[in-house]
């Protein structure tokens, strides 16, 4: 395995030196593509299909996390590590900051009055899940930060990436 170098990275100061805000940015925007992406196909999906809130906030989040560790897994693959080692990268990488995105997002649109009844022609759809994928992105932001700053999260798909 080419990366076999890299392994120690993991264990190095200079990876809880490198956790900067402006990593955990990064590491966050790369969360909220995935969840993003998840997040509206699966709200569209369910709402196209006149499914009720809970089968589509059940859609929404599994495709939320599916699209999410899919990301991740691209760029590990890419970098030419074998698939049970780039699952195992994308699931300690990944699994903390979606599941807080994906609590604070659907949160914010289970509690929006009328959000959840919306239709997608709604303007109400929409801004609504704007708003809650921006809070999600604020609130997860310093979760990724603790957790590069500890040499986990995105700090191990890092070591990837050159």
């Amino acid at each position: 395995m080419q990366h076999e170098a890299h392994a120690a990275h993991t264990h190095h100061p200079e990876v809880a030196a490198s956790s900067s805000w402006a990593m955990a940015v990064r590491a966050t925007l790369h969360c909220l593509t995935g969840c993003a992406i998840g997040e509206v196909l699966g709200m569209v999906i369910g709402t196209a299909l006149g499914w009720g809130n809970v089968p589509t906030l059940v859609l929404a989040i599994a495709l939320a996390f599916f699209f999410g560790y899919a990301l991740t897994l691209r760029g590990v693959l890419k970098a030419g590590v074998d698939l049970r080692a780039a699952l195992k990268v994308a699931l300690a990488a990944d699994t903390l900051s979606i599941a807080v995105m994906e609590l604070v997002d659907n949160g914010v649109i289970v509690l929006w009055p009328g959000a959840m009844d919306a239709e997608l022609a709604d303007p109400l759809f929409w801004w609504v899940l704007a708003i809650a994928l921006t809070v999600a992105f604020v609130l997860t932001t310093p979760v990724n930060k603790w957790m590069i700053g500890r040499g986990k999260g995105h700090a191990v798909v890092h070591q990837y990436h050159h």
